[in-house]
């Protein structure tokens, strides 16, 4: 899925199991005593539905944007242009560079959030309906069937570029609101309604137009049009009828006064981030966190592509993801247990070699999946079944370093600027994972070599046999590369044949290079929780503190941390 920051529990409360002598007298109180999850929201049901519905509007430019590669690879688009494509990614992971703009500057009578959320949503909803009418040519279709058109990889990855610019924008100031829509008491829903609400966006965006798309119900243009009618409709909507308040509510438990949203200044923002990028600690984490994905890359960023290439129907790879859903939330919550304590990276440690290892696995279920084409077309149940099987225990693996690395971010981020510093933290974490995504689709390409071959001349007349003559001499240097070159292979009567297929080799190799990064990630993490929560701080009361921090680096000589023995 495309978002990768979720809000986890900072803490969590361990009961003993122990014998409590019954009290008769006080039923009544021990019933009060378990809340219920409706009566909380009373007051906010509105509220939290709101939330949810602005986390689906989210969601959707981000499922439209993974459903992209699978109409490129339908058109025999190259891996080369679909990491050019990739790019279009990168903005929902580097939001940190503008979010502290979007929380200083706001028309304080229209409302702090609103003053971001109501304009860009419309900016979205009127891309979606400019987009709608330029679309179905971008990606290479044409309402001419004789007519041949290339895909626009560039424009596509403009438009989806200025999507999730938007979408992460938005994401800024929906996250902002829930701290003062909720009340306090309620505001741990907030982070709930995110990553429900955008998965269920995402399912929309991805799942349910791809299947609509492959069985002719609707197409690129037209559900872009729905949903940009859908958000000018909502944002007008939410701008005339909502209100906002810039102060928490006060918990009806609470006697305290309602004290004022704190407030930091765009100045203030960039300094705690500058800050944080010159602790001596950070250069270590930031060059974990921007390497730990290279091992994986090649394997779960081409697995499917592959398997639309092998015969696979788009829709059903679309599919694949919805038994992943329960999958995420079922495994999230059984580990969220174990990450909970002082080494909460251990399970990330733990998880690392058996992700490698269903990278593999994916990577052989491509090899084998030509040979279990059944003669009519198709696969056989049992081959999806394979599918969905080392799928969801590749899943497992990623779910639970997910939530470990989550928690690791929680625990030693400074609390004075926790949401900047966890921000910053994704950030590295969210590059980490697609620069290698964009190299592996690159190199993918220069490592695969595919030519035409054309069919066997039959013997027949002079006028025919020169004919086909003059016909494989024209696919003689047709090497299958892009949708031209394969389009004319196959109206030429031949087939595009893999000579030298690259996938294999790279996620190979990538694996190989993992585990020899993992040589050197074992130790430094190990060596990273070791460290006191209070060595990462980088607000400090006093001087003395101050130097304590910038000492850190001194004190720690006894581990090279960019040594990999």
């Amino acid at each position: 899925m495309e978002k990768t920051e979720e809000k986890l529990p900072n803490e969590s409360i361990a009961i003993e199991k122990g014998s409590v002598p019954s009290n008769n007298n006080e039923p009544e109180e021990t019933n009060e005593e378990k809340p219920s999850m409706l009566k909380d929201l009373d007051g906010d049901k509105m509220h939290v539905l709101i939330l949810f519905f602005l986390y689906i509007l989210q969601g959707i430019p981000l499922g439209l944007k993974a459903s992209i590669p699978l109409i490129l690879t339908n058109r025999d688009v190259p891996y080369k242009e679909q990491a050019t494509y990739s790019i279009s990614s990168y903005p929902f992971s580097m939001k940190i560079l503008w979010a502290p703009i979007v929380d200083s500057l706001f028309i304080a009578r229209f409302g702090r959030r609103k003053s971001w959320l109501v304009p860009v949503q419309y900016m979205i909803g009127i891309v979606m309906l400019i987009s709608s009418q330029y679309v179905t040519r971008l990606i290479g279709d044409s309402d001419d069937p004789e007519e041949t058109l290339v895909p626009d990889v560039a424009s596509l990855t403009a438009m989806f570029f200025v999507f999730n610019f938007l979408a992460a924008t938005q994401d800024v100031a929906v996250d902002g609101w829930a701290l003062t829509m909720l009340k306090p008491k309620n505001v741990g829903y907030a982070s709930t309604c995110n990553s429900v609400g955008q998965t269920t966006g995402w399912c929309l965006g991805y799942i349910l137009y791809t299947t609509l798309d492959s069985y002719g119900v609707v197409t690129l243009s037209q559900f872009l049009l729905f949903w940009g009618i859908v958000f000018l409709i909502t944002t007008t909507g939410i701008a005339i009828f909502m209100k906002e308040k810039n102060t928490h509510a006060v918990a009806p438990e609470s006697g305290e006064e309602v004290k004022q949203e704190p407030d930091l200044g765009i100045i203030e923002t960039y300094k705690i981030l500058w800050k944080i990028i010159r602790h001596p600690l950070i250069p270590v984490t930031a060059l974990f966190l921007l390497t730990f994905g290279f091992g994986f890359s090649a394997a779960e960023d081409i697995t499917n592509l592959k398997l639309i290439e092998k015969g696979v129907p788009k829709e059903k790879i679309a599919m694949l993801a919805i038994p992943m859903i329960p999958v995420k939330i079922g495994f999230t919550l059984f580990i969220t247990r174990f990450k909970v304590g002082p080494r909460p990276m251990n399970v990330w440690l733990g998880r690392f070699p058996f992700r490698l290892f269903f990278c593999l696995a994916m990577t052989l279920l491509v090899y084998v999946t030509p040979m279990m084409i059944l003669e009519e077309g198709g696969f056989p149940t049992y081959y999806y079944v394979l599918v969905i099987a080392i799928f969801a225990l590749h899943r497992v693996t990623l779910y639970a370093m997910f939530v470990a690395i989550m928690a690791f971010f929680a625990r030693i981020s400074d609390p004075v600027v926790g949401g900047t510093f966890m921000t910053f933290l994704n950030t590295l974490a969210n590059l980490g994972n697609m620069w290698p995504s964009s190299f592996s689709l690159w190199f993918v390409d220069i490592i695969t070599y595919k030519d035409c071959i054309a069919k066997p001349i039959e013997e027949s007349s002079p006028l025919v046999f020169n004919q086909n003559s003059t016909l494989i001499s024209s696919l003689e240097n047709n090497q299958c590369y892009g949708t031209l070159e394969a389009d004319a292979c196959k109206e030429g009567g031949g087939s595009c044949s893999t000579l030298s297929e690259g996938f294999y080799p790279l996620s190979v190799v990538c694996v190989m290079i993992g585990a020899l990064w993992f040589i050197w990630g074992w130790r430094t993490m190990r060596k990273l929780q070791e460290v006191e929560v209070a060595k990462w701080r980088v607000v400090k009361k006093d001087d003395k503190e101050i130097k304590e921090i910038i000492g850190v680096a001194e004190e720690e000589k006894s581990f090279k941390f960019f040594y990999c023995f």
